[in-house]
Order: structure tokens, then sequence, then C-alpha cells
């Protein structure tokens, strides 16, 4: 009695363990990578300037009048006078800086930037960037950069006009290239409201936050609308120790049921939601081929005839066999979907476009997105 009673417990517990192994976990995010902080993001900066140093591959002057005026103001606030002279160099060349300036950036740290040029420059290549301001949005001048500009291209030509390029030597990259000279003076620890934006918009996930946030803090967050759940820091913590505590906070998210398209690669990505209606599918390919054998027609001797090619066509159709019409029934899931679709043996191509005729159907229960 005693071993049928412990077998009967081991065996329900190795039917738990099976269901609790078979059964499909939640696919759970945590809040920090689903959504993104008011303020907490970067601020893009732009400069205009001058590369130097170039080995004859900068700008024309007579082509880049930018360039030479800038020339002038830049040795003029030199003390060189150079208005009336007739400069021919081709070793500088006028340039966009551009950055990003991270959130919360301090004075003195540096950044990376990227030159481009504006120009008929051919490389970069070696050249020296000369000191530029970098403006955000606003006008202000956020930092200033200078520094040896890396290319990472390789290009080479010949005296015959024949050329070799490797990359894009007109454009390049300084690393840590600008120092930050003025912060955008966002404080978030004097905050006590605070908005979180979804990356994907949607209501069910805009409310398991709230209230995923709520059951750790009662009264602390809303859900205002599909992209926005604001947020108040309890009396007793900052916004930076609160969101610190809530960042971590685990939330299943939901979305549409979307297929994405790309028909230039012959690319299908649809999600777990993806339903199909009672619909029946069959797909064959029509080959219809035509050779041409042309004969030559000799007409007898002394027939007075003309000798003539005679076309000769032969036309073939070949419709691909074993193609069978697959059902799925209603409500069928995206494993059911594929798999029916594999078992016509369709290519990716094909697929877009069977998909594409069952949303037209109405039998596709899922919005499709042409990349």
């Amino acid at each position: 009695m005693r071993r049928s009673f412990f077998s009967s417990v081991l065996a329900g517990l190795a039917l738990a363990a099976m269901a609790v192994v078979a059964s499909p976990a939640a696919a759970k995010s945590r809040i920090k990578d689903i959504v993104a902080f008011e303020g907490v993001r970067e601020n893009q900066l732009v400069g205009y300037g001058l590369v130097v140093g170039l080995n004859g591959t900068g700008d024309s002057l007579r082509n880049a009048p930018m360039t030479k005026q800038s020339m002038e103001s830049v040795l003029e606030r030199q003390g060189v006078n150079v208005r009336d002279a007739n400069l021919n160099t081709k070793n500088t060349a006028a340039v966009m800086v551009t950055a990003k300036l991270p959130p919360f950036a301090a004075t003195g740290s540096t950044i990376d930037v990227t030159v481009s040029t504006m120009g008929d420059a051919k490389s970069l290549q070696g050249g020296t960037l000369v000191v530029t301001a970098l403006q955000g949005a606003d006008g202000q001048t956020y930092a200033v950069s200078q520094g040896t500009v890396q290319t990472g291209a390789v290009s080479a030509g010949g005296a015959s006009g024949s050329s070799v390029t490797r990359g894009v030597p007109t454009s390049g990259r300084i690393a840590a290239g600008a120092t930050i000279e003025r912060e955008t003076g966002f404080q978030m620890v004097a905050m006590t409201e605070l908005r979180l934006t979804l990356r994907n918009p949607d209501f069910t996930t805009s409310r398991r936050i709230s209230d995923a946030i709520n059951a750790k803090f009662p009264g602390c967050a809303q859900a205002q609308n599909p992209t926005i759940v604001a947020i108040r820091s309890p009396a007793n913590m900052d916004m930076i120790s609160f969101v610190t505590a809530i960042e971590n906070l685990e939330v299943e998210p939901d979305g549409p049921a979307k297929v994405v398209i790309d028909e230039v690669n012959g690319v299908v990505v649809m999600g777990d939601d993806v339903r199909i209606s009672q619909v029946a599918i069959a797909q064959g390919n029509l080959t219809i081929t035509v050779q041409e054998s042309p004969a030559v027609s000799q007409p007898a001797p002394f027939s007075q005839g003309q000798t003539k090619v005679v076309p000769q066509s032969a036309i073939s159709v070949d419709e691909e066999k074993g193609k069978k019409l697959i059902t799925l029934g209603g409500g069928a899931s995206l494993k059911s979907l594929v798999g029916g679709l594999n078992a016509l043996g369709v290519t990716p191509r094909d697929m877009i476009s069977i998909l594409q005729a069952v949303k037209a159907s109405g039998a596709l229960q899922a919005d499709i997105e042409v990349m």
C-alpha cells in the first residue's frame, strides 16, 4: 500500500514536471528595454569646418567658392590677408561635422564626430580638422571639435585615368574628436513626475507597465494612452532612485498581429499572433517552352526554285504536378500556417504572393507591412 502510494505521488510529480516543461514560458521584458524615459535622449550637433593637410585630394577652389571664402576668413583671423591673392591649392576641403551629444554629458568629456566633404574633394585621408564649433538645434555651441580624420578607405589612380576605391574616402571619423563645452542642463533628480514612452505603442502593454509599477509602488503610475505611462515618485524617493527601482520590473509586451514583407530580398516575418480563417490554398507553376528549329528547303534540280529557310517551332506546356489544395481551419496558428505553406513547397517569393492573396480574401487576421 505504501509503495503504491509513493509510486502514484512520483508519477504525479513527473507529469507535473512534464507539463511545466511543455507549456511555453511567457516572454517577458524589462521595462527599461521597451520604453524610453522622458528627457533621457541624445541631441544632434552639427558644425561647418575645414580639413587641411590633404595630399592634393581637396576641393578645387574654382569649383568650391565656399572653401576659398572659409580659407580667407580663417587666415584673416590669424592676421594674414589673402583677399586679393590668387589661391590655387587642393590641400583643403570644406566639410560638415556631425556628432551626437549623449544624455547627461558632462563638461570636459569627449565624443566621436563624423566628418563629410561638401565640395569636390576626392579624399579626406591624412587631413586634419581645424577647430570647429558644434551647435545644437537651439543655435548654442555645445562642443568643439578638432583632430586627424580617419577614413578607413583606400583610393588609388593611374595616369591613364583608371582608379580603384575601397570604402568611402570622402567621409571619416575622429575618435573622441570633440570636447563638451556646455551641458544640456536637464536635472532629472529634481523631477517629481516623468513620462515613459513605449517604443512599440500598445494599449495592453501600456496597462501592464502601469499595473507592474503600481503593484510595487501603489498609485505611482498611470497609463495615459498606448504610448505614454506617467509615473510619480513616492514621497520618500527621488526620481533617480525611483527609476532605478522600476526599470528592471518585467512585463510581457503585447502588440498587433503583423506580417512584414521585404519583396526586394524575399523575406517574410510573421508574429506569433497571426491567425488564418477558414481558407483553401493551391499553388502551382505553369511553364511554356517554345523551341525554334529552322530547316533549309532545297528545291529540285532545274526546277527554277529558290533555297529558303523554313521556320519550325515546337511548343510544350509543363504544369508542375503534385501541388495539392491545402485547407487551413478557422483560427489556424502561425505554426499551422507555416506548415501548410511548407507542404505546398513554396519559395519565399511565392509565399509573399500567397499571403497577399489570403489577405485580399479577408482570411488573414493580421496587418501586412511591405518594406
